[in-house]
Protein backbone atom coordinates (compact mmCIF):
# COMPACT_ATOMS: atom_id res chain seq x y z
CA UNK A 1 0.00 0.00 0.00
CA UNK A 2 2.85 2.37 0.84
CA UNK A 3 4.45 1.72 -2.55
CA UNK A 4 1.18 2.50 -4.35
CA UNK A 5 0.72 5.73 -2.38
CA UNK A 6 4.34 6.79 -3.01
CA UNK A 7 3.99 6.01 -6.72
CA UNK A 8 0.78 8.03 -6.95
CA UNK A 9 2.40 10.99 -5.20
CA UNK A 10 5.44 10.76 -7.47
CA UNK A 11 3.30 10.71 -10.61
CA UNK A 12 1.24 13.65 -9.34
CA UNK A 13 4.46 15.58 -8.78
CA UNK A 14 5.62 14.88 -12.31
CA UNK A 15 2.23 15.94 -13.68
CA UNK A 16 2.35 19.20 -11.75
CA UNK A 17 5.85 19.94 -13.02
CA UNK A 18 4.82 19.15 -16.58
CA UNK A 19 2.03 21.72 -16.37
CA UNK A 20 4.12 24.45 -14.74
CA UNK A 21 4.96 27.38 -16.96
CA UNK A 22 8.57 27.96 -17.80
CA UNK A 23 10.45 31.21 -18.30
CA UNK A 24 10.70 32.27 -21.97
CA UNK A 25 14.10 31.73 -23.57
CA UNK A 26 14.87 35.47 -23.70
CA UNK A 27 13.97 36.04 -20.02
CA UNK A 28 15.38 32.88 -18.43
CA UNK A 29 19.04 34.04 -18.54
CA UNK A 30 18.13 37.31 -16.80
CA UNK A 31 16.16 35.50 -14.12
CA UNK A 32 19.11 33.20 -13.46
CA UNK A 33 21.70 35.98 -13.58
CA UNK A 34 19.91 38.04 -10.92
CA UNK A 35 18.90 34.96 -8.88
CA UNK A 36 15.17 35.66 -9.28
CA UNK A 37 14.56 31.93 -9.73
CA UNK A 38 15.79 31.26 -6.19
CA UNK A 39 12.56 32.71 -4.80
CA UNK A 40 10.06 32.95 -7.66
CA UNK A 41 8.49 30.70 -10.27
CA UNK A 42 6.26 31.71 -13.15
CA UNK A 43 2.98 30.32 -11.85
CA UNK A 44 3.74 28.64 -8.53
CA UNK A 45 4.36 30.13 -5.09
CA UNK A 46 7.90 29.42 -3.92
CA UNK A 47 9.60 31.62 -1.31
CA UNK A 48 8.01 34.65 -2.95
CA UNK A 49 4.83 35.00 -4.96
CA UNK A 50 4.49 33.55 -8.44
CA UNK A 51 5.03 36.05 -11.22
CA UNK A 52 1.45 35.45 -12.33
CA UNK A 53 0.35 36.78 -8.92
CA UNK A 54 2.59 39.83 -9.28
CA UNK A 55 1.07 40.49 -12.71
CA UNK A 56 -2.43 40.49 -11.21
CA UNK A 57 -1.44 43.55 -9.17
CA UNK A 58 -1.25 45.52 -12.44
CA UNK A 59 1.87 47.47 -11.50
CA UNK A 60 3.33 49.49 -14.35
CA UNK A 61 6.66 48.34 -15.78
CA UNK A 62 8.29 51.37 -14.14
CA UNK A 63 6.79 50.48 -10.76
CA UNK A 64 8.07 46.91 -10.98
CA UNK A 65 11.55 48.25 -11.79
CA UNK A 66 11.33 50.45 -8.66
CA UNK A 67 10.17 47.51 -6.54
CA UNK A 68 13.05 45.33 -7.71
CA UNK A 69 15.48 47.98 -6.42
CA UNK A 70 13.46 48.90 -3.31
CA UNK A 71 10.99 46.15 -2.39
CA UNK A 72 7.96 46.95 -0.24
CA UNK A 73 7.36 43.92 2.01
CA UNK A 74 4.06 45.42 3.15
CA UNK A 75 2.74 44.79 -0.38
CA UNK A 76 3.10 41.04 0.18
CA UNK A 77 2.12 40.07 3.73
CA UNK A 78 2.77 36.43 4.51
CA UNK A 79 5.97 36.30 2.47
CA UNK A 80 9.51 36.90 3.72
CA UNK A 81 10.82 40.35 2.77
CA UNK A 82 12.56 40.50 -0.59
CA UNK A 83 16.10 41.81 -0.63
CA UNK A 84 16.80 44.83 -2.79
CA UNK A 85 18.45 43.78 -6.03
CA UNK A 86 20.92 45.73 -8.13
CA UNK A 87 19.56 44.99 -11.57
CA UNK A 88 20.51 47.39 -14.36
CA UNK A 89 17.51 49.43 -15.50
CA UNK A 90 17.49 47.90 -19.00
CA UNK A 91 17.37 44.34 -17.64
CA UNK A 92 14.87 45.23 -14.92
CA UNK A 93 12.59 46.76 -17.55
CA UNK A 94 12.76 43.59 -19.68
CA UNK A 95 11.81 41.54 -16.62
CA UNK A 96 9.00 43.93 -15.67
CA UNK A 97 7.58 43.95 -19.20
CA UNK A 98 7.57 40.16 -19.27
CA UNK A 99 5.88 39.94 -15.85
CA UNK A 100 3.10 42.16 -17.14
CA UNK A 101 2.49 39.82 -20.08
CA UNK A 102 1.27 37.32 -17.49
CA UNK A 103 -1.64 39.50 -16.36
CA UNK A 104 -5.07 38.07 -17.04
CA UNK A 105 -6.56 39.48 -20.21
CA UNK A 106 -9.78 41.49 -19.98
CA UNK A 107 -12.77 39.40 -20.85
CA UNK A 108 -10.83 36.15 -20.47
CA UNK A 109 -12.92 33.40 -18.93
CA UNK A 110 -11.63 31.77 -15.78
CA UNK A 111 -10.79 28.11 -16.07
CA UNK A 112 -13.09 25.83 -14.11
Amino acid sequence: MKKVLFSAMLLAGFAMNAQAQEFPDDIKPLMSKYTCTACHKVDTKLVGPAYTEVAKRKYTDARIVELIAAPKPEHWPGYPPMAALKVPAEDALKIASWINTLAPKKGAKKKA
